[in-house]
Formats: structure tokens, sequence, C-alpha cells
């Protein structure tokens, strides 16, 4: 472990160009990482906060080829649709590049060569599924077929979404190309491999008994348990037309594998940032922390230290503070599915409000467990904590010294106990939130942070100074001489999780920008000082709102419940005769009321165009009775006659169900003459 680093390199986990950004992926990775290198800039320590977009592999492939785009151009799409919200979400990275680019097809092919030049790759030829009349490999994702554990029938060839397996193509049950529709055929393909096993006894020794103490336990179980299972090679190429290219003459139409790929964009997109890279990776003294979710575990702790191991040149990561997963209203977030709140989105609906999400994301990070985000609890951490605890205080501080000596901080005079008890829970809260954020415990620093927004609010309330100041006034010169500075290191303390609002309140406070080191000092804003005018820190969350975002989701699952649906299988033949036998009549209902003590049923009064007759019907969890009057309905009406809770129904009118299992009258298309047969 380097103690007392020269410098970090902090990675972000590379988001695939294959769509936005959503909250599952703020909250695992990203806005934990951009606390982390706020906070290190804070404290004066050099740090390249790196990421950029993962722009390879098949996900790329299937969402152009959904789009009927090329994969350049769904990258060109998605890479700056993610690096547009990232900006406007203050991640602060210091550079966002993407792995199409020049310098990393370079850089990855010099990996791969120095690799292989240096002999550690293993060369296998094996037989991989092929489309005869696509005419080429298929990658996992382009096969699907049914589980052989669970029997769902569109499992993947590397997953069961089902069943959530891990699975080789080959396991499939009647595999099928999602390209031609056609059954593949097996067919010999030569490709190299990183020999996993042989850096199995290095790996343990690294990981299983050097960080055993200092990884969060997620991520040293999760690497444990891969090691104890036994490593095997993996191949680093594959047959694909997007990708880095092999460097090598023999490897014609073949790729780099993504997973083999994508880390070393870490090391390109440093590359494209500075001339003096390699001090940030090849430096001993420098630590390097990647962020991860916890699907990623397994790439960055031990396959990508492996490829670094096996290069040589290259510094290893001290740390891998994976997250777990946020879901969405008590359901996995799923981009397929639709069912997440992205980034980009958020930002349209909520425009300023980045720190709000980024307070509600913060407050409920994953950091051991998966958690759930809703929007009722967005709201109350906005309007129940934000606005009334921190907002609250820091409007009340500075109001009351605006009003009572225009905006100029007043001098101390004599301390209470009272008054030295908060200036030394002030001088220490710095060392307490910092001690959170370098354990990558940052729920724990941002409760410590609105604790101190607490105290600032019991402050004023206990000295009460809009009464002290009719009978003693020097006292309240002091008393909001503390608040004020409790307000200057709230300013620096809260910049790293809330970095907008930190800037607006420098600005309300006249603060020219400070160093992590100046919080919690009882001289901040001295005496003297002119602050500005105070103004809002943080707006009302409207139950409108909130309620439109619900509503959003609702119809989106409403829509996923019809897409999903599957049509009833059809029945057993009938003959014309027994056809001709329903006398179905389009008729218009006259009246209707609901059944007393029943959920369900409607009485409706009918006008067949033969009689007017009582029908008894089961829809009145659809459908109010006076939205109903008036409509024009199909209606069997030589049905036998039957008592339904002590009424005769004479009839059945005729409904279609949705997928949702919601029910919609079967009309005519234009209005027809009550009586009217159909037929």
């Amino acid at each position: 472990m380097t103690t007392n680093p020269k410098r970090y390199t902090v990675t972000a986990a590379l988001p695939y160009a294959n769509g936005p950004v959503h909250i599952g992926h703020l909250a695992g990775v990203y806005l934990p990482a951009d606390i982390y290198v706020r906070y290190l800039r804070l404290q004066n320590r050099d740090v390249k906060f790196i990421c950029g977009s993962d722009e390879h592999g098949v996900p790329i492939t299937i969402r152009a080829k959904r789009e009927g785009i090329t994969p350049q151009q769904a990258v060109d799409k998605y890479h700056e649709l993610i690096k547009q919200s990232f900006g406007e979400f203050n991640i602060s990275f210091d550079v966002y590049d993407r792995t199409s680019s020049a310098i990393h097809r370079e850089t990855a092919s010099d990996f791969f060569l120095k690799l292989y030049n240096d002999g550690k790759f293993i060369e296998q030829t094996t037989q991989q599924y092929y489309d005869e009349e696509a005419q080429q490999f298929l990658a996992d994702r382009y096969i699907t077929g049914t589980c052989p554990r669970c029997g769902n029938e569109n499992a993947y060839g590397d997953q069961c979404e089902n069943c959530g397996s891990s699975l080789n193509a080959t396991d499939l049950i009647n595999p099928k190309s999602t390209l031609s529709g056609l059954k593949p055929v097996l067919r010999e393909t030569k490709h190299w491999y990183l020999p996993l096993n042989e850096y199995e006894p290095w790996l343990r020794a690294w990981i299983v008994e050097g960080h055993k103490n200092d990884w969060k336990p997620n991520v040293y179980g999760q690497c444990k348990s891969w090691i104890d299972q036994g490593l095997q090679p993996r191949a680093v190429t594959r047959d694909l037309d997007w990708g880095v290219p092999v460097p090598l003459p023999s490897a014609e139409g073949k790729v780099l594998y993504v997973w083999f790929d994508a880390p070393i964009g870490y090391i390109s997109a440093t590359k494209a940032l500075t001339d003096d890279w390699e001090k940030y990776w090849k430096d001993p003294e420098t630590k390097l922390v990647h962020f991860i979710g916890k699907d990623n575990i397994v790439f960055h702790c031990i396959i990508f230290p492996s490829m670094l191991k096996a290069h040589g040149d290259f510094i290893l990561p001290e740390n891998v503070p994976a997250n777990e997963f946020l879901n969405l209203e008590g359901d996995k977030i799923s981009t397929s599915r639709n069912w997440a709140v992205w980034l980009h989105e958020y930002l349209q609906d909520f425009p300023g409000k980045a720190d709000v999400l980024r307070y509600a994301l913060a407050a409920n990070m994953p950091e051991t467990k998966d958690n759930d985000f809703t929007w009722k609890d967005y709201q109350a951490r906005n309007n129940n904590e934000l606005l009334a605890i921190l907002g609250n205080f820091i409007n009340r501080a500075v109001v009351l010294t605006e009003k009572y000596y225009e905006g100029e901080v007043p001098a101390r005079g004599e301390l209470t106990d009272y008054d030295k008890e908060v200036l030394g829970v002030l001088e220490g809260m710095p060392l307490v939130i910092a001690a959170h954020i370098e354990r990558f415990k940052f729920r724990d620093a941002l409760g410590e942070l609105m604790n101190l927004a607490r105290l600032g609010n019991k402050y004023l309330a206990d000295t009460e100074p809009w009464k002290l100041i009719k009978t003693d006034a020097a006292r309240v010169k002091t008393i909001l001489n503390i608040a004020l500075q409790i307000s200057g290191s709230l300013a620096i303390l809260m910049e790293p999780f809330l970095p907008q609002s930190a800037a607006k309140l420098r600005g309300m406070l006249s603060m020219n920008p400070a160093m992590w080191a100046d919080a919690g000092s009882a001289e901040l804003l001295p005496a003297g000082h002119i602050i500005g005018k105070p103004e809002l820190l943080f707006g009302k969350v409207e139950d409108a709102a909130v309620d439109a975002q619900v509503q959003k989701l609702l119809d989106t699952k409403k829509a996923n419940t019809i897409a999903s649906a599957t049509v009833a299988p059809a029945k057993a033949d009938i003959t014309f005769d027994d056809f001709s036998k329903m006398d179905i009549r389009i008729g218009t209902i006259l009246e209707a009321e609901k059944v007393a003590k029943t959920k369900k049923l409607l009485k409706l009064k009918i006008d067949t165009g033969l009689d007017q007759r009582t029908v008894v019907s089961g829809i009145a969890e659809f459908f109010s009775p006076e939205e109903i009057i008036g409509q024009q309905v199909s209606i069997l009406v030589n049905l036998a006659p039957r008592d339904i809770k002590g009424i005769t129904s004479q009839g059945m009118i005729l409904m279609a169900e949705n997928a949702d299992g919601s029910l919609a009258f079967v009309q005519p298309g234009k209005p027809v003459a009550n009586g009217g047969g159909v037929s």
C-alpha cells in the first residue's frame, strides 16, 4: 500500500456508449468517484480523474442494428449525450475520452503486442457458432435459445436474464442466430487467451492476503470466491467487425475482446490528457483507485490487474470501492425495459436541481447493499433536509446579518461555554468528514455534513438572536459571527457533494474558493468582512413534479406489460353451425348502476333494438356508470337468462381484454342502429 502518495489516478468505469446514463450508474460509480476526487482537490492533492466512453463490443453493434445506423454513428450519438449529461451534472472529469479514438487504438494494440511478444498468451482453436447465411461467427449476444437451467426460451449466449445464470453459447437448447433466425453451425476458429490460471497464486497473495482488511467486504468476498473456484484462460480476441483490430497478420477479421480493450481506455485517456501520463500509471508513489459497480468487480480486481502484471510496466490498483445496485421504486433498473431515471431527462425536467439528485443519491448510496430510489424519498430529502435544515440555517444566518449589520460580519465578544462547545465541534468536523471519505463511506460523510447544519440550526434556536437583539445586542454579534463561521465551513465541506450549491453559498458569503484545511476555522470570515445579499439555496419540490415522474414510470410499466404479453392459444375448432347459433346485436346502454356489495358488477339497461333488457356485467373495475351511458356495445342476446346477485341477467356484452388486464368495449367503428346484427 502506498503511504502518503505523491499523486492519485482515479478512474470511473467507462460507460457503454449504447444508451444514456441513469441514476443507477450515478449512485454506483460516478457520484462517489466525483465526491472523492473533489475532496482530494480540496486537500491540494495531485489527482487525475479519468473516464471515457466504452465504444466497442456487441452491445454497440446490437444498438446500431436496432436503430438502423452504423456502429460509429451509434457511439458518436451516445458519447456526446453521455458527455454532456455528465458535464451538466457536474461530474468533474479531468478527461472524458473514448475508445474509438486513434490514441486508444494505438495504446491497446501496443499493450496486446507487448504481451504477445513476451509470450504471455496461449493460442487455442475452438468451435464457435457460425451463421451460414450472415457468413460470420456469432458473438454471445447474437445467439438466443432455451436456458438449460430454467427453461427460458429467450436466454442469450452468455447469460439467462430470467434466472441470472452465466452460460456459454453451446449450453443453449435450440440455439438460433438473431441475425438470420436460423440455427447456427459450429466451426473452428483460433483465438488468443490470457491464462488467468497461471496468475492464480499471485492473485491469491495480492488480494486474499494483501487486501483482506482494506477492500470493501463485497469486493473482497467476490474476488475470493472467484479465486477459490479456480480461474480459467480467457479469450482476449473475438470474431467481430467492430473493435480494435488484432495487430497480427494472421488475425484478419478479429478484434480485441472488449473486456481486454476497455480498461486500457483508462491509460489511453490519460495519454490524451497529458504528456506526463506515465507518472500517473508507472510511478509506485501514485495511488490508483477504480470506482466501479459490483458487476465489474471481476474485471477490475482480477482480469485487469492480471493484464497489468503480465505487462510489467504499470502500477496496480490499491482500492476498488465498488458499490452495490440501486433499484427504482422497488424494481430492478433495466435499460431494456426502460425502467430507469435517465440523467439527461432528469436535467431537462428539473433544471437547476442537479445538486438535489446528487444529495438524494449520496444519502441513499448503495455502499454495502442494494438500495431503492423512490420519487417520494427524493422529494422528502429535498424538502425536509436540504431546504428545512441546510438551506434554513444558511438563510437565517445571512438574513439576520443583513438585517442587523447591513451584511458586515460582526466581531465576537466574550465566549460562553456553549459558544466554545459549538466552535469545538466545528473545528473537528473537517477531520471527521475526511475520515469517512478516505474510507469511501460517503453516506456517513454526508450525514456528518448535515449534522453540522443541524448544529447551526440548534445553536440559533437555542440562543434566539432575534429576541436578544432588543436586550443584549453585543451578544447577538457573537452569535451571528459563529453562525457565519459555520456557514463558511459548510461552503467548503459541502463542495464535494453539492458543488453548485457550494459555489452559490460562497457567492452569498463573498468567499473566495478555499481549501479543506480552512474549514473549521473560527476566523474563516473575519470581522468586518462584507457578505453578499441573501438568496435561497434550495427551492421546494412540489407534489406535481414527483407525481409526474411516478406516472411516467407507471406508463412505462404498462407499456412493458403490453409489449411482453403473450397471446392466448387458439381454442378448439367449432363448426359454422355452432357459430351461427349465436345472435350478436348492436345495442345502446341506457342506464348503469353498481350492484350493491360487489366490486366488479354493474347493472345495465340496454336497448337491443328488439327490446330493453337488463344485463349484469363484471366491468365495474374499469368503467364508472356515468361514463358508459350512451355507449354502443356488442351484446349476445340469445344467451340463456341467469340469476346474478338476485338480478336476472338477459345477455352478455362482448369485451376485449388488453395485455394489462383492462377491458375495452367491442364497438362498431361508427354508429349503427340498435338491433343491427354482428356476423
